[in-house]
């Protein structure tokens, strides 16, 4: 997968496709509440396959579109992007970093904050069943 940064209409679209399966641009065109150009919408497609996100297969003149991840695997691939940009920001130290989460697991509740000690805890002991 390229990029995972997508934009709204970028997201949106996947959403159809995702709900639909394989699908047409004109299906998707006309399954938008809000107009669109239809040039837009094809240039929307073309960027999510080049991302690696959607297939596509011609049939006749047309592309037929069809998701090749799952939203799960959208959302985990977002979020390991945006972890590896944070800690790889060039700081001397991941401390700040780590603190934020902490405070923003902290301030949902307790119950999240044992879960992540909890995890913590499972990563230490696979890492010195590795040693």
């Amino acid at each position: 997968m390229a990029s995972l940064a997508l934009g709204h209409l970028e997201r949106q679209t996947l959403e159809e496709i995702w709900r639909r399966g394989e699908t047409s641009v004109r299906d998707i065109f006309v399954s938008f509440e809000k107009r669109i150009a239809y040039t837009t919408l094809m240039t929307t497609l073309d960027r999510l396959f080049k991302k690696g996100l959607l297939g596509r297969r011609k049939v006749g003149r047309a592309f037929l579109y069809s998701p090749l991840v799952t939203r799960e695997e959208l959302e985990q691939g977002i979020r390991e992007d945006v972890i590896e940009g944070l800690l790889g920001l060039g700081s001397q130290s991941v401390e700040p970093v780590l603190v934020c989460i902490v405070d923003a697991v902290s301030e949902r509740d307790r119950e999240s904050l044992d879960e992540l000690d909890r995890l913590i805890q499972k990563k230490r002991q696979e890492l010195k069943q590795r040693d």
